[in-house]
């Protein structure tokens, strides 16, 4: 038996949240909509918003349609739907596209299926603490930060700073770039996904899906390591993660790594009965 608690809040001032928890049934998921950055363009009428909850909702349908389907395909499915939800109003081929991180965990009888896609990590405990990330964003932005490094430093910060952008949304969903959940269907079947056992040696005891605003926790401010993550997630609940991390954003902004000071913040944490 798998038992779920989960948190999600916006960043402090902002009404609309962009994460999306959700769990049906077996499956658990967090989303992550990526933010657009004020006076871009996107080519669609709808937002980060929008798109999390209408991906959360086909990826309920296609598991309740496809229970059994690899997760990979039935997020296809999901992503595949949500393009057709668009309707005739979008330019889906528009770089700026709204798109979504995507972590998944779905309990299946004797084994756990997970599936992670761009920078929303997946902490797990088999007797060990691992952490299953998707690194090709971080990689990217990487790169981009080299190319921007380019640009004259005397020029605007904000003509910079849009050529950042610019130079990222070509990088989406390419080879040698990033995938995260958009338009593309394809990009589900470059998630990092994997397999447990819910018995024996190795079997997953705990689990918890992130957004990167929670995840800032350890990676960010270094206020606890993964295994401290879950043993607070245990003791203290998602809500209190997130308080920690809202407390961390004020105390401590020469640790960020975004270009905004906070952000969105989501985890759904698993306990896992021993299967018997």
């Amino acid at each position: 038996m798998m038992r779920v608690r989960s948190a999600s809040a916006p960043a402090p001032g902002r009404l609309v949240n962009e994460d999306m928890v959700f769990r049906f049934g077996p499956l658990v998921g967090v989303l992550d909509g990526a933010t657009v950055p004020e006076g871009f363009d996107t080519g669609c009428v709808h937002g980060p918003e929008w798109y999390v909850r209408h991906l959360a909702a086909r990826i309920g349908v296609a598991e309740a349609a496809r229970p059994s389907a690899r997760l990979t395909s039935n997020l296809a499915a999901a992503i595949l739907a949500v393009r057709a939800d668009h309707g005739e109003q979008c330019d889906l081929d528009h770089p700026g596209t709204p798109s979504s991180t995507v972590c998944l965990l779905r309990e299946c009888g004797d084994k756990v299926d997970y599936l992670v896609l761009c920078d929303s990590p997946l902490v797990l405990d088999t007797g060990q603490v691992s952490v299953v990330t998707d690194d090709r964003l971080e990689a990217a932005v990487a790169e981009l930060r080299r190319t921007v490094a380019t640009v004259p430093a005397g020029g605007d910060p904000v003509t910079r700073f849009r050529h950042a952008v610019g130079v990222q949304r070509e990088r989406m969903n390419r080879t040698h770039g990033y995938w995260v959940a958009a338009a593309d269907p394809d990009a589900a079947f470059h998630a990092v996904t994997g397999t447990l056992p819910r018995r024996g040696p190795g079997a997953l005891r705990r689990a918890a899906l992130l957004s990167d605003g929670a995840s800032s926790a350890v990676d960010q401010f270094g206020l606890t390591d993964w295994a401290g993550l879950l043993d607070m997630l245990g003791a203290d609940g998602p809500g209190a993660l997130l308080d920690r991390v809202r407390e961390a954003e004020r105390d401590h902004p020469d640790r960020l790594r975004r270009h905004k000071p906070t952000d969105d913040a989501s985890v759904v944490f698993c306990e896992f009965e021993p299967a018997t």
